[in-house]
């Protein structure tokens, strides 16, 4: 991957508060990347295109949607428009075709049912980044340090939670990730 390339366009077009949750995720990334055996260029490749186009004006989101072929769901909805918009542009513009590097990005916002431990780094990571602030974090920044699956569990029953709390829409792949922890928990494959 061209590291210095992708670092350099964050470095040019991203804001200062959007770099520095950018690069923050990525050391998270990185460090679990360290604790739990994985790639750490596959994460750190993942961690640093996650935000790269979440700061794009609304019409321009929208445009990349119609022409990437997106659902409709994801119009006038930049918090999950812009994870979509990353994997498939990673792949078009930047050659980056590694399914599991594509999904990490595609899926970082709402996780998805069967999550490979990359997914779960990368999902996790978004989450706990140390300039993260709200209630219940540092539980979830020890569960990541214990037990992917578990805090995986731990964070997206908490942001189903809060979107139902306040009345927003639910992305499906949210529940259906949440529902395939719980059914591996239920078996027995998820530590309490």
């Amino acid at each position: 991957m061209k590291r210095d390339c992708i670092v350099e366009q964050i470095e040019k077009n991203i804001s200062e508060k959007r770099k520095k949750h950018i690069f923050a995720m990525r050391d998270t990334a990185l460090k679990l990347a360290s604790f739990y055996g994985i790639n750490p260029q596959k994460a750190e490749t993942a961690a640093l295109f996650h935000d790269l186009f979440r700061e794009l004006p609304q019409g321009e989101m929208n445009n990349w949607v119609m022409q990437l072929g997106l659902d409709s769901k994801y119009l006038n909805n930049r918090n999950l428009a812009h994870s979509k918009i990353a994997a498939l542009l990673m792949e078009k513009d930047y050659g980056i075709t590694d399914p599991d590097i594509l999904q990490a990005v595609s899926y970082h916002t709402t996780g998805r049912a069967g999550m490979s431990q990359l997914e779960k780094i990368i999902y996790l990571a978004d989450a706990i980044e140390p300039g993260r602030n709200y209630p219940g974090v540092e539980e979830l920044r020890k569960a990541a340090f214990t037990d992917l699956d578990q805090a995986c569990l731990l964070s997206l029953s908490r942001t189903i939670d809060y979107v139902r709390s306040q009345q927003s829409p639910l992305d499906d792949d949210t529940v259906k990730a949440r529902d395939y922890l719980m059914e591996l928990k239920i078996k027995g494959d998820v530590n309490e």
